[in-house]
C-alpha cells in the first residue's frame, strides 16, 4: 500500500481525509451519552448518513447512465465499510492502517451483478489463498500489501448454497493489474449442526498468471451461540512454489446481543518456498457495538511464530491491535472478527 500511496496522491489524500474524520467520530463516540451535546451527536449521525447517502446517490446515477430505470429501494441496498486500526507484533511492529469496502448493486447490468471496490488483500479477494480477514486487513501469517481494487462480481447462487460465481475487475496501481475469476460451491449438511462446504475456485491475474484454489470448511454448531470451524485450503498458480495454502480452527462464541468473542488457530505453508512453514499461531478477539449499532469496537491479542529467512530462528512473536469497524448500509453484526 505505501507503494499505491507514493503514485497516487489522491488516495493518500483520501485515506489521510478518512483517518481524521474516524479520529474524530470515534473519540466522539467515547463520550458517555448523558453528557453529550445534542448537537454534537446529530452532527455524528448526520455525517454517517452523508456517506451513506453519497454512496447509493452516487450509484444510481452511474447505472442510469447506462440505461438503468430501477428506483431508489433497489440501490439503497449499497453496504460496506471504513474500518481504522492500529496492530502491532514484536515480528512486524507498529501497522496502521484505514481499509475501506463498498459493495454497489449495479440492475442496468444484471440484478445479480454488484461493483466493488475498496482496499483489498489479492490473496484473499481473487486467489483465495490465505484466510480472509474482513474490514481489517490480516496481520497474522502471511501477510501481503492491501490493494486499491475495483471490479464486478457475479452470484449465481445465495450465500452458503451450491452454484456458480463469476468476477472480473483491476487493481488499481501503475501498471494497472487486470484479474478474472470464477467458482463454484458445493454445500451439504445439516442444519444446526455440521455443514460441509467446498469451494472450488479458477482465476488469471495478470502478475499472478493462472491457478485454482481448492477450500473445504466444515462447520459443526456447538449451541445456538457457539460455532466451531475447520479450514483446508490449497493454491497452485504459475508464481507459487509449489503447492500453498493454510489449514485453521476458529471458534466463534455470541457472548450477548451485539458483543462476541472468536479464537483462531491457523497454519501457513508454501510446499517449495526456501520456508515451507511459514507461520502458525493463535488469535482473540472481542468486539461488539458501542454508541451505535453501526459503530463497532474491537481488541485483539495474538501469539505466532513466522519465519521468512532460512537461516534465521523462529521465535515467539506477541501482538496486540484495536479496531473500529464503521458499518454503512447495515447495521449486521458479525461474530467473525475484522482484525484476522
Amino acid at each position: 500500500m505505501t507503494a499505491i500511496r507514493e503514485r497516487h496522491p489522491a488516495l493518500r489524500t483520501t485515506h489521510l481525509w478518512i483517518a481524521h474524520l474516524l479520529v474524530a467520530v470515534t473519540a466522539t463516540n467515547a463520550v458517555s451519552a448523558e453528557s453529550q451535546p445534542v448537537t454534537q451527536e446529530k452532527w455524528i449521525d448526520r455525517a454517517h448518513d452523508f456517506v451513506y447517502d453519497r454512496l447509493w446517490r452516487s450509484t444510481m446515477g452511474l447505472d442510469h447512465h447506462f440505461g438503468s430505470s430501477a428506483g431508489e429501494s433497489v440501490y439503497r441496498e449499497v453496504y460496506g465499510s471504513i474500518a481504522p486500526s492500529i496492530l502491532w507484533d514484536q515480528f512486524r511492529g507498529y501497522q496502521p492502517n484505514v481499509r475501506f469496502q463498498i459493495n454497489a448493486p449495479l440492475p442496468g447490468l444484471n440484478e445479480r451483478v454488484h461493483a466493488v471496490f475498496g482496499q483489498f488483500n489479492p490473496d484473499e479477494f481473487i486467489t483465495e489463498r490465505a484466510q480472509s480477514s474482513g474490514s481489517l486487513r490480516r496481520q497474522f501469517g502471511a501477510v501481503r500489501e492491501d490493494q486499491t481494487i475495483l471490479g464486478l462480481v457475479y452470484r449465481a447462487r445465495r450465500q452458503e448454497s451450491d452454484g456458480f460465481g463469476f468476477g472480473a475487475g483491476v487493481l488499481v496501481r501503475t501498471p494497472l493489474d487486470p484479474y478474472l475469476k470464477g467458482d463454484y460451491t458445493f454445500t451439504r449438511g445439516l442444519p444446526r449442526k455440521f455443514l460441509f462446504t467446498y469451494k472450488q475456485t479458477l482465476f488469471w491475474q495478470q502478475s499472478e498468471h493462472a491457478g485454482t484454489t481448492s477450500r473445504f470448511d466444515l462447520d459443526h454448531f456447538l449451541s445456538e451461540k457457539e460455532l466451531l470451524r475447520l479450514t483446508v485450503s490449497g493454491t497452485l498458480s504459475q508464481k507459487s512454489a509449489g503447492l500453498r495454502g493454510f489449514a485453521a480452527a476458529t471458534l466463534l462464541r455470541s457472548l450477548a446481543p451485539r458483543r462476541a468473542i472468536t479464537g483462531n488457530f491457523s497454519i501457513d505453508w508454501e510446499s517449495r518456498a526456501p520456508v515451507a512453514l511459514n507461520d502458525f499461531g493463535a488469535v482473540v478477539a472481542y468486539r461488539q457495538s458501542i454508541s451505535r449499532d453501526w459503530l463497532i469496537l474491537e481488541f485483539r491479542t495474538s501469539m505466532n511464530w513466522p519465519k521468512e529467512i532460512p537461516s534465521a530462528s523462529r521465535n515467539l512473536s506477541w501482538g496486540l491491535g484495536v479496531g473500529v469497524e464503521i458499518l454503512i448500509g447495515t447495521t449486521q453484526f458479525q461474530a467473525r472478527p475484522i482484525t484476522f
